[in-house]
């Protein structure tokens, strides 16, 4: 027996049909009554197509978003009425039966059609119906091509799938853990895992050389444009008997490939190897450890040059300087004192290089006539050229260059466009100073390996000390993060001594691996790309939320399902919680 709904779906009729009867089935998307003659707009999950009622009776009743099923002739449609931005924009169905499938008994919220347009409040309470607005629906058939590719990819690589535990124990990974408490083990809880980290290593142990997943992650950390709260998805792979290296080059071949297969048409997409900046020179030339590469843009460093002058708001402090060839109106020059102004500097200063050799701007007079020469070498001025000074301490300093440097980019129309411009940063710092807690912490993953070892560890100044750790950048957004693993014992221990964490805690907080790394355990490496992120880039959304099926708003709420919720006094005594009033 047949579908009683539909013999094909939409995205399945064409102008072979004509002549044909068919019924199809789908959600009413318009209605437009001309007198004699009626249409309404059929969607389904692949097309719309246009359906004709010549016998008005067939309308009554007809809502839009109802769910039908149309009996009716495929027939060809008039030239003059041909809609080309449909697939089905040739043909229509003259309707001779039409059945209400899902009846529409409550007002709409919202036209489906322009559901972008609505408040985000809204959309997400009711995403069902904003889910059938077909941009948005078609940003999750993209999202499940893209996963399949990986997928096939990773497979092709030789990597092996495999699950690891939503339940496990809470572990420090740089966010708040989500918390579930126990039932059965009264005052105990299970974390859900904001990263596959433990298990991951676990299988290295265990010898299985290549691993990866699509891994759930889940932080209790706030919403930003790049970051959904809760939960976020990561193709998460780890390699055994693996160098920095060699992570690399799988993480090369396959964001070049995916990036290559689905970007949009015409874009510039990196090839293998991609740029190794390290943090300390991404800091420096970028201001950020994110950088973006379409910004041709770089920060140079004139801090031991003005500590000859006598400019006296840059003695002693870090200066950092920002070249442009570009013209700029004074009010560009105000509007850009006004941004800088807004990150809570205290001005920007600036110099114009002329024809002359000479130099025009509020700095000029403190910069000695026999140093004019030196700084314009140093610097690299031309004529015609602007350079904008950030003056603070180092971290201050680099992060206004930072952001002038993106915003110069950006208001001059800099930056390269339909293009996807790959990095790693590496050469992280392994521990920073907590100023809160008056203790060195971690800066990153604590389960990296340092650079030199033990020795490092034990002779060198903490904040000093590098890590194995490596980000990939694509665009100015952190696309993954990895490292290699440190996978000695000894080292694990020292590691965490200095962050605070003595060995017994250590025992207790990572038993699994503590022991594991007593059998064998081989030298291993890893990375996790971003899945979400590496959609919205590929989407050009500029929120994340966009490529989600069900995401949270920005405050952590699921407000279609009301989560967070109250649960009864009878569930929390189950697992021995009581709420404090």
């Amino acid at each position: 027996m047949g579908n009683i709904y539909r013999d094909v779906t939409l995205g399945q009729v064409t102008e072979g049909d004509i002549g044909r009867t068919i019924r199809i089935a789908g959600w009413v998307e318009n209605i437009r009554d001309h007198g004699g003659v009626s249409f309404l707009d059929i969607r389904d999950a692949y097309a719309v197509m246009q359906v004709v009622i010549r016998d008005g009776e067939l309308l009554g009743g007809i809502r839009k978003e109802q769910a039908v099923s149309v009996v009716g002739q495929v027939e060809k449609r008039g030239e003059e009425t041909y809609n080309p931005k449909i697939p089905t924009g040739t043909i229509e169905l003259e309707a001779r039966d039409i059945q209400v499938l899902g009846e529409v008994s409550a007002p709409l919220p919202f036209e489906v059609i322009t559901s972008r347009e609505v408040r985000e409040d809204v959309r997400l309470k009711y995403r069902y119906l904003d889910l059938r607005n077909p941009k948005v629906r078609d940003n999750l058939v993209f999202r499940s091509k893209v996963i399949a590719f990986l997928r096939q990819k990773m497979t092709d690589l030789g990597f092996l799938e495999i699950q690891t535990p939503i339940l496990s124990a809470s572990s420090p990974e740089g966010a708040r853990d989500y918390i579930v408490p126990s039932r059965k083990y009264k005052g105990k809880f299970y974390a859900l895992p904001q990263a596959p980290q433990q298990y991951k290593q676990l299988l290295m142990v265990s010898g299985f050389d290549k691993y990866f997943q699509i891994a759930p992650c889940f932080r209790d950390e706030d919403a930003r444009a790049d970051r959904s709260p809760g939960e976020f998805y990561q193709l998460d792979f780890e390699m055994g008997f693996a160098t920095q290296e060699d992570v690399f080059r799988v993480g090369e071949e396959v964001l070049s490939a995916v990036f290559e297969e689905f970007a949009p048409k015409g874009s510039a997409v990196d090839k293998a190897p991609y740029p190794v900046l390290s943090y300390k020179q991404a800091m420096l030339e970028f201001g950020t450890d994110k950088p973006d590469l379409r910004n041709p843009l770089r920060i140079m460093d004139l801090t031991g040059f003005f500590q000859k002058c006598t400019f006296r708001p840059f003695l002693g402090k870090t200066v950092r300087a920002i070249r442009v060839h570009a013209e700029m109106s004074k009010g560009f020059h105000s509007k850009l004192l006004e941004f800088a102004m807004s990150l809570g500097m205290g001005g920007l200063g600036y110099l114009e290089a002329l024809e002359d050799g000479t130099y025009k701007g509020p700095i000029d007079k403190f910069i000695p006539e026999p140093l004019k020469e030196e700084f314009r070498t140093l610097a690299g001025l031309e004529a015609g050229d602007t350079i904008f000074f950030m003056a603070d301490k180092e971290e201050r300093a680099a992060y206004y260059a930072g952001m002038i440097r993106t915003e110069l980019g950006e208001k001059l129309g800099l930056v390269e466009e339909n293009a996807y411009r790959f990095c790693y940063v590496n050469d992280f710092p392994m521990f920073g100073y907590d100023p809160q807690a008056k203790q060195v912490c971690f800066t990153h993953n604590p389960f990296s390996m340092p650079q030199g070892g033990l020795e490092a560890l034990e002779t060198k100044d903490p904040l000093e000390v590098l890590a194995y750790q490596y980000d990939i950048v694509c665009n100015g957004v952190e696309l993954s993060s990895g490292a290699v693993r440190n996978h000695d014992l000894n080292v694990m221990v020292k590691a965490f001594e200095i962050a605070g964490y003595d060995e017994d805690t250590l025992k207790r907080k990572f038993g699994a691996l503590y022991q594991a790394f007593q059998f064998g355990a081989p030298p291993h490496a890893g990375m996790a790309p971003g899945i979400d992120r590496m959609l919205m880039l590929l989407r050009k959304e500029s929120n994340i939320r966009e490529v989600i099926a069900f995401p949270m708003n920005g405050n952590a709420q699921d407000l279609l399902c009301k989560a967070p919720s109250e649960v009864s006094t009878q569930q929390l005594r189950e697992v021995h919680i009581r709420v404090r009033e």
